[in-house]
């Protein structure tokens, strides 16, 4: 069996976008190395201060280099009947598939990883980097960040695997067509994989320091996490390079699931969830008495508004709620802050108001219809649990909200009795009420209204 060992120094961005500037090829037969291709290449674009500082490679060595498409063919015919080989093969394979793709190639091979190979012959080092490694092996790296240099490196660290105890059964199940070992990062252990669960939940991707990088929501966490792997847009192939465990929670629902993701991004903040990581701005409406004595209702940044009467996730809802408030109650926009810098209202949605703009209504009778106008905002405010699948046929989940706030989740054997929302105390989950857990709810109750249970109704089938 014949292997091509390989290793590339590219311009660095990312991996749609990444150029070789080096490759270097190792053509390997088990025993002994048996051809070698090596060669600058043209990327046809500007090569980074940054990866000039680290493989010495710029412009001007790489400028009568020979492109990729002129060497392509050489390349095909090198490694024609051989095994991809590379640390942290993946990189390395997707950035020459994505070459070949460009030029109209299709380049497929069977590929080995010496990093998960070394994790699972060799086990119990810190590191598995290359350097790291080769030094805690006493394999002589030169040339460091150079592909010459790192592939011969990688050719003895492969050799040393072959004739480790175990590596004939390793090899053969790493080969195998069904095996996932190929796809999984590096750094993650396959049985960190095979423990994920196909159930609704969140997941978590956790670095070598066990801190969370990424949260994640699904309906099949393994099926979801696999999707992962598979991608190779340039966040997702970073990430997974550094993913070195995988933690998760069980949802039982995709409502929870969604529920639970957006409470651990803004608890954990990882680098790389980019959604609901800023706190998004919220609205209120409020009511406030001017110095003549005429109450005002209007409208401002939650943050900002006293005694909040009703609170919207953007501007848009709020001020067109205020306008229908301003017309069924027969209130005047410029007192509710509809239209400014006015001496009467004349709003182009809002009839004319009873005249308390214009000294025709006396503001004791303005006020009593703002006071009305209170009240129906005050009683809109929703009590009411949502009633969702458990982890497990022996439990059922609920999410609860009350005065239109949203007050956590949770779960509850169905062996327990429930029946009044005072009894789901003991088992709620308190969580923060925000502007995506309420958009969240609203969304689930508009399509599933016949899994919500008002406050008036009887809870005893609950469970």
């Amino acid at each position: 069996m014949n292997y091509s060992i390989v290793d590339i120094e590219t311009t660095g961005n990312g991996i749609k976008g990444n150029k070789i500037t080096e490759i270097c090829i190792f053509k390997f037969d088990g025993t002994d190395i048996v051809d070698e291709f090596t060669s600058l290449v043209n990327p046809e674009c500007a090569i980074p201060y940054f990866i000039t500082g680290l493989t010495g490679i710029d412009g001007t060595m790489v400028r009568d280099a020979p492109k990729f498409h002129e060497i392509s063919e050489k390349i095909i015919d090198f490694m024609k009947d051989t095994i991809f080989v590379a640390h942290s093969v993946n990189f390395d394979y997707n950035v020459i598939k994505n070459e070949f793709k460009a030029i109209g190639i299709d380049f497929t091979l069977k590929k080995l990883c010496t990093v998960r190979l070394s994790r699972k012959l060799i086990p119990g080092y810190h590191s598995y980097s290359l350097g790291k490694l080769c030094s805690a092996l006493g394999i002589p790296l030169t040339e460091r960040h150079r592909a010459r240099g790192d592939a011969q490196a990688t050719v003895l660290l492969f050799k040393k695997l072959l004739n480790t105890e175990g590596a004939s059964a390793v090899f053969k199940s790493f080969l195998n067509a069904r095996s996932q070992e190929a796809t999984l990062p590096p750094s993650l252990p396959k049985a960190a994989f095979e423990k994920l669960p196909s159930q609704p939940g969140i997941y978590y991707f956790k670095d070598s320091k066990g801190k969370i990088i990424y949260v994640g929501k699904a309906i099949d966490i393994k099926k979801r996490v696999l999707g992962h792997f598979y991608d190779k847009s340039t966040k997702e192939v970073h990430m997974c390079r550094i993913t070195a465990d995988i933690d998760f929670e069980l949802s039982g629902s995709e409502l929870l699931a969604l529920l639970m993701e957006s409470n651990a991004i803004k608890k954990h903040y990882p680098e790389y969830n980019r959604a609901q990581k800023r706190t998004l701005q919220q609205y209120a409406i409020f009511s406030y008495e001017d110095r003549n004595g005429v109450q005002h209702l209007a409208f401002n940044k939650a943050k900002l508004a006293p005694n909040a009467l009703i609170t919207f996730t953007n501007m848009t809802d709020c001020r067109l709620y205020l306008e229908e408030i301003c017309k069924n109650f027969g209130l005047c926009a410029k007192y509710c802050h509809l239209q400014e810098n006015i001496t009467s209202c004349s709003h182009y949605r809002i009839p004319q108001c009873n005249g308390i703009c214009r000294g025709i209504e006396s503001s004791s009778q303005y006020n009593q219809s703002v006071d009305a106008a209170i009240a129906h905002m005050q009683l809109r405010k929703e009590h009411f649990v949502i009633k969702e699948r458990g982890r497990n046929h022996g439990e059922t989940a609920f999410v609860l909200v009350q005065n239109d706030t949203y007050m956590g989740y949770g779960f509850i054997e169905n062996s327990q009795q429930i029946s009044t929302f005072e009894d789901l105390d003991p088992f709620l989950k308190p969580q923060k009420d925000t502007v995506e857990a309420n958009g969240i709810i609203r969304a689930y109750v508009n399509r599933h209204p016949d899994k919500v249970l008002s406050i008036s109704d009887t809870t005893a089938n609950l469970i």
